[in-house]
């Protein structure tokens, strides 16, 4: 029985993948399996130019951000293939509200993003949530992500963590109160499958790392020999977003 449902999963993703007829974005209507169109992609904030070396985030020239000279993320590097503004940030949001399907839209970006950051990389991991969150969201955005990502790659898609209690929402509090809020929220539960592994965090929104770093600690701890970040998109280093401001 499983092995049916999951043949009517992979025809109905084929399916879905030959069959996309309008654009993701803004609606309209495009041919040979694109999800986004040309015009829409060509105007998405791309996370290129200058960006910190640890973090990934957008910075305004070369150098270190603000952010990672005051205190950096555990992840040995964060990358993020979109500036989170505009469209790129609009279809996180809908992804988050309810939009399952953007799930693939999001890993075309994504995917070419992993090979050439993360090349070296033989585990994938997501950000677990804990099971009252995922039946009231009804998924686990950062987990289909990952999914999603190791089904394209081949790499492992590690499920070794768990998040052990809830936490209070992480979008009204500073980068501190994240870190207070998060610490000792996730526990790894099958330490072996860990150990040596060089992981890839896959999630949506890289805002100030407070929870792709204490995930990676965890993971560390266990044994990991390294532990990166890859999102969809990245929140600015202030200095860029002030100046963008200023300029516009």
């Amino acid at each position: 029985m499983i092995k049916f449902l999951s043949k009517i999963a992979d025809w109905l993703r084929r399916y879905d993948d030959a069959h996309n007829f309008t654009c993701d974005i803004c609606g309209c209507e495009v041919f040979g399996g694109e999800r986004v169109c040309a015009a829409c992609a060509g105007a998405l904030p791309f996370n290129r130019g200058h960006i910190c070396p640890f973090c990934g985030r957008r910075v305004s020239e070369p150098g270190v951000c603000i952010e990672c000279k005051d205190h950096r993320p555990a992840v040995g590097r964060a990358r993020s293939c979109f500036v989170h503004e505009g469209d790129a940030a609009a279809l996180v949001l809908r992804f988050k509200k309810g939009s399952r399907y953007l799930c693939r839209t999001l890993c075309d970006f994504l995917a070419p993003a992993l090979a050439a950051e993360f090349p070296d990389a033989d585990a994938l991991a997501y950000v677990p949530m804990t099971g009252r969150a995922v039946r009231r969201r009804g998924y686990n955005q950062s987990r289909l992500l990952a999914e999603e990502l190791s089904r394209r790659s081949g790499i492992p898609l590690l499920d070794a963590a768990e998040k052990r209690r809830e936490t209070a929402p992480q979008k009204s509090l500073g980068r501190r109160e994240r870190e207070k809020n998060l610490e000792g929220c996730f526990r790894v539960t099958d330490r072996p499958a860990v150990r040596g592994r060089r992981v890839v965090i896959v999630d949506d929104t890289f805002t100030t790392g407070s929870t792709v770093s204490e995930l990676a600690r965890v993971l560390l701890r266990a044994g990991a020999a390294c532990v990166h970040a890859l999102t969809v998109t990245g929140v600015p280093d202030r200095t860029f977003a002030a100046r963008k401001a200023q300029t516009n």
